[in-house]
């Protein structure tokens, strides 16, 4: 239910965007180079796991999070507590967030920013360039497969890392079949926002060498680092437990000590 609902109202948004694709792909390749979202995750080699640290207000599932933060103050206390990378919701309705916020969140440390959205059109990939993101998500549930595809090329064209989200194995394939190499695995299932906590584990065996595996939701404590890593995971995506966290940095460096 959520995931359709949301969907819908992006892509009714796109379908109402009559801005010039050209256009914005010229400019979003004159954009300045990224930080280097995936070589910031491979460059932890001297910790266990990298931490993709999120920075969301709300969710549809769980109501307010922490609808007042500071995004600036927040991406600061994550990149002081050993976060390699931040997510950030820029989805309006659902999530409370903004491009504002991603931002923001940017110009207050030197850590890559992944565009946490619901993204559906290439306008879309433009516009998370042209915001500042060194990422952007591609969510397998939202897009056919010649969509996927398409979005994906056009990401790394104007210089993006891609994040390929899947939730099963019937979307990991899809996901091999468009040449993702970073692919992460969303163990919350999209239509019920119920978490799966061994969905990650199951799946990390279909995934090559090749392929840097990032795992998604129901990651709160180091135990649950651990049992990741110890899979094959590279780095993992925390967002409420951090964004509730009275001292984040704490929070982060617990998630660490793995």
């Amino acid at each position: 239910m959520y995931l359709q609902e949301i969907v819908a109202h992006h892509r009714a948004l796109a379908d109402h965007d009559d801005r010039e694709l050209a256009v914005l792909i010229e400019s979003a390749r004159a954009m300045p180079p990224t930080r280097g979202f995936r070589k910031n995750l491979e460059a932890t080699s001297t910790r266990p796991l990298a931490v993709i640290a999120e920075i969301k207000r709300r969710s549809p599932s769980k109501g307010d999070l922490r609808v007042d933060l500071d995004p600036g103050e927040l991406a600061q206390s994550y990149a002081r507590g050993g976060a390699s990378c931040l997510s950030v919701l820029t989805d309006e309705r659902y999530f409370g967030g903004s491009p504002d916020d991603l931002q923001m969140a940017r110009a207050s440390c030197a850590l890559p920013v992944l565009r946490k959205d619901f993204t559906v059109s290439a306008l879309d990939v433009c516009d998370a360039r042209l915001m500042g993101a060194d990422c952007v998500l591609l969510i397998v549930a939202a897009l056919d497969a010649e969509e996927l595809m398409q979005l994906r090329l056009l990401a790394v064209d104007i210089g993006l890392d891609v994040l390929v989200e899947v939730h099963d194995e019937r979307e990991l394939e899809v996901a091999l079949a468009s040449g993702a190499t970073m692919i992460g695995v969303n163990q919350r299932d999209l239509h019920t926002f119920e978490v799966d906590r061994e969905r990650a584990v199951r799946m990390a065996p279909l995934m090559g060498p090749e392929i840097l595996k990032v795992a998604e939701s129901g990651i709160s404590h180091g135990a649950d680092t651990r049992i990741l890593r110890d899979a094959g995971y590279s780095a993992v995506l925390v967002g409420e437990s951090l964004v509730r966290a009275e001292d984040p940095v704490s929070a982060l460096t617990a998630l660490l000590a793995c």
